[in-house]
């Protein structure tokens, strides 16, 4: 397998920072390559051998906005078994319900435009449901739970122009964690 042609942002790029904007149906041949693209990436960077041979960080998500593109398109990509994989491909994603509960990462979020260790912790709903629609426009919902759902919010908070490190307190960053579920 090739390393898929994709130049994903820096924090330092303040296009992160940009809302994106609705996706209009149907998509584009562009478009379509664009999210083939990215589910390539996130199933390379998941598997140890294609991981070291091009010395890539481990993701499980990328929003379109990551790639430079301001639209409201992000996949989540899950190993549920060595080299099987669950792909998420969600677009103009709304949360419509959430939990109660609250999680976090204990070992801290990460994040394939944030090249750096960050201290602290984000809190996420343990279980959200979110309204989209799939890539012929067909609209649906899903609700998910632990760590889809941190993935799913992670990725939704990029489509609003807002990084994880952006929610970490910087005068208190472990701020509430005994309030919430450690995942």
């Amino acid at each position: 397998m090739k390393l898929p042609d994709i130049n994903i942002l820096d924090e330092k790029d303040k296009r992160l920072h940009t809302i994106s904007k609705d996706v209009t149906f149907p998509l584009t041949k562009e478009d379509k390559e664009n999210i083939r693209k990215m589910i390539d990436y996130l199933k390379m960077s998941q598997i140890d051998e294609t991981r070291e041979k091009y010395n890539l960080r481990a993701g499980m998500g990328l929003s379109y906005v990551q790639i430079g593109i301001p639209k409201r398109i992000f996949v989540v990509v899950e190993e549920i078994e060595e080299n099987e994989f669950e792909e998420y491909i969600i677009i103009n994603p709304k949360i419509i319900s959430t939990s109660i509960e609250q999680v976090y990462v204990g070992e801290g979020e990460g994040c394939l435009s944030v090249n750096r260790e960050v201290e602290g912790i984000v809190p996420r709903f343990a279980r959200i449901t979110v309204e989209a629609f799939d890539m012929n426009g067909n609209p649906f919902t899903i609700r998910v739970r632990e760590d889809i759902s941190i993935a799913f919010q992670h990725e939704i908070d990029h489509l609003n122009g807002i990084l994880f490190v952006d929610k970490i307190d910087p005068k208190n960053p472990y701020k509430n964690a005994n309030k919430m579920r450690e995942i």
